[in-house]
């Protein structure tokens, strides 16, 4: 039965900030390293192990992984890094404080912005402070000025189908490091999860989704790993 393990980064600097922050690339603080650290602690007591990884191009979700993989003394996994792993691109909301956005533009507004199914926040500016397109990380991508949750799915599946599925479907035990979003777009695939539903599945830090999959990789089971 094909094992497929979850974890959304550790809290960073700008969770802790209460920022919005997409493809800016923010490191994890203390709490989200000791949370990584923690998840790799209770996969190895929990007897899990793995035979690849995948991650997306940003610090938070890479150091998740690393850290995590060092409990489990299995740095030596091979990882395969992709930007559709990248969390959603929040556009002109990037680096703005969620409270002070509200304040400015109405909860009705942000709570749009942040939740909706189809309908992206601002994009962003031209000459933004946070704009990626000299970042190398980033050559030959085109980068997203603003994503709604629909669009970040729309780039996360082909890269499912492409890349992660065929491991799975070959035997492999997979871990994903990845973002809120980019692991909602997984989370509605596997799980079946209505449009209108996955908008407000939360998915915690550093706290590891485990899947027992079928020979089509549908979802048998799915569960948070605890300590229990």
């Amino acid at each position: 039965m094909p094992q497929l393990v979850l974890i959304r980064h550790g809290q960073s600097q700008w969770n802790l900030e209460n920022r919005f922050t997409g493809w800016w690339d923010v490191d994890v603080t203390e709490k989200g390293a000791e949370e990584a650290r923690a998840a790799g602690r209770l996969m190895r007591d929990k007897g899990l192990d793995f035979d690849i990884a995948f991650t997306s191009l940003q610090t938070r979700a890479i150091k998740t992984l690393n850290l995590a993989l060092e409990e489990m003394t299995r740095l030596w996994l091979p990882v395969e890094k992709n930007w559709q792993l990248n969390e959603r691109h929040y556009g002109g909301l990037t680096g703005l404080d969620k409270a002070q956005t509200a304040a400015k533009h109405g909860d009705e507004q942000v709570h749009i912005w942040r939740r909706s199914f189809d309908i992206p926040p601002p994009p962003m500016d031209a000459g933004s402070e946070f704009d990626l397109s000299k970042d190398r990380r980033y050559e030959g991508i085109a980068i997203p000025n603003t994503e709604s949750l629909k669009d970040t799915i729309d780039r996360v599946l082909p890269y499912w189908e492409s890349r992660i599925a065929p491991e799975l479907k070959a035997g492999k035990r997979v871990i994903i490091s990845a973002h809120g979003n980019s692991l909602r777009a997984l989370v509605k695939h596997l799980s079946g999860i209505a449009d209108d539903e996955i908008t407000s599945l939360e998915i915690p830090t550093g706290q590891p989704i485990v899947y027992q999959l079928d020979g089509n990789l549908a979802e048998v089971e799915r569960y948070y790993l605890s300590e229990r």
